[in-house]
């Protein structure tokens, strides 16, 4: 707003929030001043994706237990981030659900037979074969059931 005074209609939310609200005609222009101030402030390694994984899961771990356990032990959010686990897997089977979402049965660790979701990621959709994934254990309410869901963030190509 400083470097364009009256682009950003309002704000809105707390300290930590990022929403604002412009009229659509700023946005081009609004994308290109936001990059242009994020790499004024940040350096190439603050605007790199890492991802910070918590290892890997013991195959006894990937439970409706476990996953009940880790989905109480939230709040998750700034400075206290949901943890995230990373593996190796053998894709067994891969459907789109939703138009968008990538759906996988998984062979994990133990040989133990496991579902995951990979959100907006229809456009990927691993073919099957052995896979590395960073993903967080989550439980999937689904018609009255509970089962143990892998939320998948990251999906490479073993050996990539």
């Amino acid at each position: 707003d400083a470097r364009r005074p009256g682009m950003i209609q309002r704000f809105g939310g707390h300290a930590m929030a990022a929403g604002l609200t412009l009229p659509e005609v700023h946005l081009a222009e609004f994308g290109d001043l936001f990059q242009h101030v994020c790499r004024e402030a940040l350096d190439e390694t603050a605007l790199e994706r890492v991802l910070e994984s918590d290892g890997e899961l013991g195959a006894t771990e990937f439970s409706l237990d476990t996953a009940r356990q880790l989905e109480g032990a939230g709040p998750w959010g700034q400075g206290f981030p949901e943890p995230l686990f990373d593996g190796d897997f053998e894709v067994r089977e891969s459907r789109i659900v939703g138009e968008r979402h990538a759906r996988y049965r998984l062979r994990g660790p133990g040989g133990r037979a496991v579902d995951a979701i990979h959100f907006n990621a229809a456009s990927t959709l691993a073919a099957p074969g052995p896979v590395r994934l960073a993903y967080r254990l989550g439980v999937n309410r689904y018609q009255g059931l509970e089962t143990p869901e892998l939320r998948v963030e990251l999906l490479r190509a073993a050996g990539e």
